[in-house]
Formats: structure tokens, sequence, C-alpha cells
């Protein structure tokens, strides 16, 4: 697969209308998800159904996003100026008598800003349940993994962005639309030719540059205003076959460790590196300890715990991944990495984000989250916020006001003249909820952005006949708090009014 092929490959697709789009349109949103899960069924019957003149873009949808070969004449309109021979001279088809099938996938995505991309990997395995396997050297498409990492990284405009261990090259292709510069780097040479691929596919190939090696090496004594990376994260003994898109070929969570420690030397002053990872719950510590031991002293951090998986449900995970799933050294493959597992002590395995901001100097803030809870997605404007949220003064001449999309909830048996519980709950970001008490709830109802905090908690005080240095003393401490959690937001300053 060499780049001369990505300009005649991207006017075929533009032609067909081969976009995120119209594909969904074509599809219709029920086949459309079902596609999403790996079934093709619905997606085929409405493909069959299509109009004479989706003739191209249901072509192509059935030859790359169903894999089902299709007649050569077919293709030849789909993809025509002899195209059909160059892509399987290069690896992308295969041709056999009167049909073409594809060899690799080339998929329409569309980021959240509306940008529209054309993504190239290896083929989709496991279509319709289907047995599978993947080659060490496998090229991932878009997954969930990709795409969260995408929704998590902030997109403000940068001048040099770094995409570590970019496979395809998909978050590459983001921090193009926002970067002067993009470096992209992996050790899998598949990856390396595909990322150059989709990079001139998407005519973005002047922005970002591919280069081979591990890790940090290829960017050594090199600094960036953004790095994004979904490394190869999976927590295994690193014994027997390693995929390079998920195996880093160290034992345990080494990879991220390495990676949150380093990030910061490749970071400018007020740079940001945001990682996508797996971490090991130990059995005898707790998760936030052990993790905050990572964190550098010249960096804010905010660590998010997603989810969390015990170890046989772990390993299920990602030997059904490679295909392993009732093959016949399952079993065999299983108890190996499970009694690993138990003999590291781990309890559990953690999944979610490190977001890590270069400050320059000690004393950065952190917050490590536990956080299982639905998100508004993309997440990386609340991720942004939230450095602004932590360090916003909180003083009693400050003038709080409620964020728009925070609601009050009472919980209460019925007829109770008071209830038994109230709740802030976000509407918006993290969507955090948090419970408060009478005195919190009152101050935080009067926080329009008129009146000063000191004011608000004199007032308060004053209607519920409570000490107001007591009051001062006890919920100043929690204001800032709801401020830093984004329930509360602050006002000009005094004497701007």
């Amino acid at each position: 697969m060499t780049p001369d092929l990505a300009a005649p490959l991207r006017y075929a697709l533009l032609e067909a209308d081969f976009g995120y789009d119209a594909v969904a349109d074509l599809l219709g949103a029920e086949a459309h998800a079902a596609l999403s899960r790996n079934e093709t069924t619905p997606a085929a019957r409405r493909v069959a159904a299509a109009p004479a003149d989706a003739g191209p873009l249901a072509t192509l949808v059935r030859l790359f996003l169903l894999q089902h070969a299709v007649p050569a004449a077919d293709a030849e309109r789909a993809l025509p100026g002899g195209l059909v021979d160059r892509l399987a001279a290069a690896g992308v088809l295969a041709q056999s008598v009167g049909e073409v099938a594809a060899r690799m996938d080339c998929r329409p995505y569309a980021t959240d800003d509306g940008t529209d991309l054309w993504v190239v990997s290896d083929l989709t395995p496991g279509l319709d349940g289907a047995p599978h396997r993947v080659t060490p050297d496998y090229v991932l498409g878009i997954s969930p993994a990709s795409t969260s990492l995408a929704q998590l990284t902030l997109r403000h405009e940068v001048g040099t962005a770094l995409d570590l261990g970019t496979g395809c090259g998909v978050q590459a292709l983001h921090l193009a639309v926002h970067s002067d510069r993009v470096v992209a780097t992996d050790v899998n040479p598949r990856a390396l030719a595909v990322a150059r691929f989709n990079a001139a596919l998407n005519e973005v190939d002047a922005r970002v540059e591919v280069r081979d090696g591990s890790f940090f090496e290829p960017v050594a004594g090199e600094r960036f205003d953004l790095i994004a990376t979904n490394p190869p994260f999976v927590i295994s003994p690193a014994t027997g076959e390693r995929l390079v898109y998920r195996d880093s070929g160290l034992p345990g969570d080494r990879v991220v460790e390495h990676v949150v420690r380093t990030a910061p030397g490749h970071l400018t002053e007020g740079g940001w590196c945001q990682v996508l990872a797996n971490w090991v719950i130990a059995a005898d510590r707790p998760w936030d300890e052990r993790l905050a031991a990572w964190l550098p002293d010249d960096c804010d951090a905010l660590v998010v715990q997603r989810e969390v998986l015990d170890p046989a449900a772990y390993v299920e995970l990602w030997l059904k991944d490679s295909g392993h799933h009732g093959g016949p050294d399952y079993a065999a493959r299983y108890d190996t990495w499970l009694s690993w597992l138990e003999e590291q002590g781990v309890g559990g395995i953690g999944f979610g984000w490190i977001n890590l901001h270069r400050t320059g100097g000690g004393g950065g803030v952190r917050e490590l989250l536990d956080w299982p809870y639905d998100v508004e997605q993309p997440i990386a404007p609340a991720v942004a916020g939230w450095l602004d949220a932590r360090r916003a003064p909180v003083g009693l001449d400050a003038r709080p006001v409620v964020r728009p999309d925070v609601r009050q909830e009472t919980l209460g048996p019925v007829g109770a003249a008071d209830p038994a519980t109230i709740l802030l709950r976000q509407q918006r970001g993290l969507r955090r909820a948090r419970q408060v008490d009478t005195v919190v709830a009152a101050v935080v109802g009067a926080c329009d952005g008129e009146l000063t905090l000191g004011r608000i908690l004199a007032a308060v005080a004053q209607l519920l006949d409570l000490d107001p240095a007591a009051v001062v003393r006890d919920h100043l401490p929690v204001v800032a708090e709801l401020v830093a959690e984004g329930y509360l937001g602050l006002d000009a300053p005094a004497g701007a009014h």
C-alpha cells in the first residue's frame, strides 16, 4: 500500500458518496447499529433493497463494511480507472473470476466536529460470530477504545501534537484538524504503512509525520503541546504470541506506568498528555493510592476509573478478542493467564483515563475519581473545564453562580415535611452527583452571581438560626469543593458589578 493510491481512491469514494452520513442513511438506524456490533444481516437486507441510484455506494458498503464479494463489473463502476487492479496489487482487494473481495477495510468515519474521514485498516474480525484469529501484526481499525480516546482528547489549537502508538492513524487524523504538526509513532511496520496511507487519503500528510520506533524513542529530545495515546495496555504475563496492537511485551501495567512517568518530559509548559489505559488494582492496596505514586510532581492530573473487571472476566475478554475462545488451547491459555494474575496479587483491572497537564513547577492539582457512570460525550470540554474549576479561588468575596445544568433532587418518605436526602446532579460533563445537607442546599440555591459568598453564608446562618462563624468555618470548604467539581461557577470578582 503506497500513498500514491490515496488520491485516486479518495476521488472514487467521494464520487460514490461513500461517507458516514450517506452510509447511515442507506442502512437505516437499526442496521447501522447492528453493524457496529459486527452483525451484518440487517445491513445486507437493506443494501439488497437499495434503489438503483445507490449502485456505487451500495457496492462499497457490501465490499468493505459487509466483507461480501461483489461482481467485478460493480467493483469497476465504484472504483473506476483501473483502480481495482491497483488496489489488488497493493493487497487492499482480492480478485477472482468475475468477483472482487476486500482484503482490507475502508471505513467512513465522522469526527465530533463534523469532519468526514476515511480509515483503512485490516478487516474487522468475527463478523456475524464467525471464528477468527488475528495475526501478530494486525492493524486495528476504528474501535470503542479509539473512539473513547478521540472523545477524551482536547481539541484546542496547538502547534505540535504526538500520537503515541498510532496504529492505523485515526488519532493522528483527529489531531491534524487542530495541530500545525503531528508526529505519529509505532513499532508495527504494517501499521506505519497504513497510517501514512490514511494521512494521504485524508489529505493531511503534509502535517502528519509517521515515525518508526518504540514509545518515546522516535521523539527523543522533542516536546509537544498535546500527546494522545492508547498504548498496548493489555495486562498479561508477556509470554507467548504477542499482538502488537494490544500487547506491549512488558508484564503487568508497566507500559502505562512508563508512559505516565515519561510523558511530562516531552510536554511543553502547559501541554497535555491524555492516556486511555488499563491498570492493576492490587488486592492489598487502593487503586488510587497506587496510581498516585506514578503521577509527576510537575503536572496537574485528572485520573478517572471508568470500569473494573475481575481477573477472570478480564482474561475472557481478551482471549475472545484474539479469537482463542472455543479453540483447542483456550482452557490452557485461560489457566496460565489467570494463574499469573493471582500470583501477582491482582484483585481486579481498572480501565479509564489519565490526563496530565504540565505546570512547570511543583504542587499540581490532582483528582483520582472512581466514576463508572454515564458521562457526556465528547468528554474533552469537561476535562478542560476541570482544570479551570480546580484552580478557581474561592473566598468570601467570590460571587458563585449555579451552573445551568445542575439540578436538585429531593428524596424521602411520602408526606414527610422535610426530604431525607438532597442531591445535586449535573446534566453535563462528568454528570457528577453529590449529596448535600440543608445548609449547603440553601447556599447553592442563593448562588445567582449577584451576592458574595460571605453575604450568602451570613443570610443562611440567620435564616436557619445558626452561628455565622461556624457556618463559614464548616461550609466555605464545601462550597470550594462544589466549585472544583463543577456544580458552581464564579462570576466576576467583587467590585466588577
